[in-house]
């Protein structure tokens, strides 16, 4: 029984060193580590391989798509436009916002997909304000793993917790138990930002443009001078286009303009129609929005009796989820050439607006009836649909440029209010607990399918299956150490050093030892090795196992010293161009706060 032991605890001593080598995937890691249980005798096949059943796998593949829904429909979005618009040019009320946004939003989403979301937001904000990015997306990558410590279903270690209390035969946690911890540490992390974190990070200005890819739709504008600009108007009730198709309206002909798409009332809310086909009928009070040069379309405002319409940011960033813009070369092989786009019918064809074209790096001003040759430039606008299709007609074009835009899409905004209802309907049954936690996401992810928030094929793209691989790989150690002696040999050793100096004692050490592992395990793995531990030490005190498993999973999230120990944190190094020692220097004192807030604040929401 002890070699069996000693062999669980030399294998969690190769995993840690493999996984902290940064040289060998973490999911190898784990088959190997399944592998060698199976091997070595110490767990049966079918033992190695229940994580591949667990609960815990199931709820994280849910909750994954769950995820990809608010941030397909916009809600992730949301906040960040929201951040821009309250924060100004404040940095310290930006960060708050930022904080605040990301540690919200990242009770209710994948920590990860927060940070991702978070980073162009961050870098647009810095951008928009001259402010230095450093200075932010630290501090927001900090927030989105406080966000880990608000909701059971946030993050993966608090699952992993919630099950093994279970197991243990305790009630496991609800959706906010531990929501005031979580918040406490969450407004302690923003004061200490403002008071000397950011203080910490590097001065210099990080904004040189280049983490920017591409340019922008009117960057690409200029460079092909199509001298034409975008106007919204209004069709008032008499005018003449009102009951015309697009085709009838001759506007194209006629006024040498196109419409792009099409805005129209329906009671509170709108419709969208983007590149609207000719046969599209025109009503009172649609909004155009048009491309051609300002006097034709000042010529048609006032012969058709339209209306001008402010251009709101809001109108503006819809039109952009809706529409796309590329510049693509024409093929040597394409059937394009000798033609022009009149009489190769591109706009029927392709359902695309062709805007501009450069020749030998020169732009054509009037360029409806220029012969196309090989290596011509097109600027095109429509649907990003239609766009994706082009980029699929190899033989034809070679894309040259998407613009930064691309990265702003957000394909199902329209069904927002859906996202948001789902969601609300996820959390209130689980904190009524009318279903079990794994049902609930369930329920959620299949109601995002069927309510077409995603694709099933969006679905399965949004669950990283080498974090479910990790997972299953890794419970089966826990049950290692349970079977073989270990976890109790820990507790024994833990009771002859610290027992007798009490729960709080015991508690920090429960703290440091999940911090510790966290820096060369994932913080997932760090969880299932400690969690049966805790509650162990809890039962060997006579003491309710609660503070310690909260302990746990708040350890699990705190991993902010090093840039490696969770992609959380690993994703803005780049961007933010920040080195090693930052995080040390910066991450360090959050380290001993989020203890001390756990320590203090954890105790009165579950006393021992």
């Amino acid at each position: 029984m002890f070699s069996d032991s000693s062999f669980v605890f030399g294998l969690i001593a190769v995993a840690a060193i493999l996984m902290a080598s940064n040289r060998v995937r973490f999911d190898m890691v784990a088959l190997l580590v399944v592998l060698a249980l199976m091997i070595s005798g110490v767990l049966t096949p079918s033992e190695a391989l229940m994580g591949f059943g667990s609960t815990v796998v199931i709820l994280v593949a849910g909750l994954l798509v769950i995820g990809e829904m608010l941030a397909r429909t916009g809600v992730a979005r949301a906040v960040g436009d929201w951040i821009l618009k309250k924060g100004g040019s404040n940095e310290t009320r930006l960060l708050v916002l930022i904080m605040f946004g990301a540690g919200i939003l990242g009770s209710v989403m994948s920590s990860t997909a927060v940070v991702a979301i978070f980073i162009p937001i961050v870098l647009r904000i810095a951008a928009e304000t001259n402010l230095n990015s450093s200075r932010m997306l630290m501090p927001m990558s900090y927030a989105a793993l406080i966000s880990g410590m608000l909701t059971l279903i946030a993050t993966t270690p608090n699952i992993v917790v919630h099950e093994e209390l279970k197991n243990a035969g305790y009630a496991g946690f609800g959706f906010f138990s531990f929501v005031l911890v979580g918040l406490a540490i969450l407004v302690v992390a923003i004061v200490y930002v403002l008071l000397l974190g950011r203080r910490l990070l590097p001065g210099e200005d990080h904004n040189t443009g280049s983490s920017k890819v591409g340019r922008s739709v009117f960057e690409l504008w200029n460079d092909y001078r199509t001298n034409e600009v975008f106007e919204n108007l209004l069709i008032e009730k008499t005018s003449q286009l009102a009951g015309q198709t697009i085709a009838e309206s001759q506007l194209e002909s006629h006024y040498n303009i196109r419409i792009l798409g099409i805005v129209r009332p329906t009671g509170r809310n709108e419709h969208r129609i983007a590149s609207p086909s000719p046969g599209t009928l025109l009503q009172a009070q649609d909004v155009l929005l048009v491309i051609g040069s300002t006097d034709n379309i000042e010529r048609v405002a006032n012969e058709q009796n339209l209306t001008h319409q402010p251009k709101t940011e809001k109108n503006r960033q819809r039109w952009f989820w809706e529409l796309g813009t590329v510049a693509v070369l024409i093929h040597p092989e394409s059937k394009l050439i000798g033609k022009t786009l009149r009489n190769s019918e591109f706009r029927s064809q392709y359902n695309l607006h062709v805007v501009g074209i450069r020749r030998n790096k020169q732009a054509i001003t009037d360029f409806k009836d220029v012969v196309l040759h090989s290596s011509d430039s097109l600027l095109v606008v429509g649907p990003w649909q239609q766009i994706q299709a082009l980029q699929s007609r190899s033989h034809d074009f070679v894309v040259l440029e998407m613009t930064t835009e691309q990265a702003e899409v957000v394909p199902s905004y329209r069904r927002m209010p859906t996202a948001l209802a789902i969601l609300a309907g996820m959390v209130l049954l689980t904190i009524f607990n009318i279903v079990p936690l794994v049902t609930a996401v369930l329920i959620a992810a299949m109601a995002a399918v069927f309510t077409r928030c995603l694709t099933m094929e969006d679905a399965y793209r949004a669950i990283h299956w080498s974090s479910l691989v990790l997972i299953a790989g890794m419970l089966p150690l826990a049950d290692a150490l349970d079977k073989t002696g270990g976890t109790r040999l820990i507790v024994n050793q833990l009771m002859t050093t610290v027992g007798d100096a009490g729960p709080y004692v015991m508690m920090s050490v429960i703290f440091f030892l999940t911090a510790a592992l966290g820096l060369v395990l994932s913080n997932t793995a760090s969880a299932v090795l400690v969690a049966p531990i805790a509650i162990y030490a809890a039962n060997a005190l006579g003491v309710s196992p609660y503070p310690f498993a909260i302990a746990v999973l708040i350890a699990a999230s705190a991993a902010y010293s090093t840039p490696v120990s969770t992609p959380v944190v690993t994703l803005v190094v780049d961007p933010g161009r920040y080195q090693f020692t930052d995080f040390v220097k910066v991450g360090t004192p959050l380290l001993l706060l989020t203890y001390l807030v756990t320590l203090l604040v954890a105790p009165l929401i579950f006393p021992f």
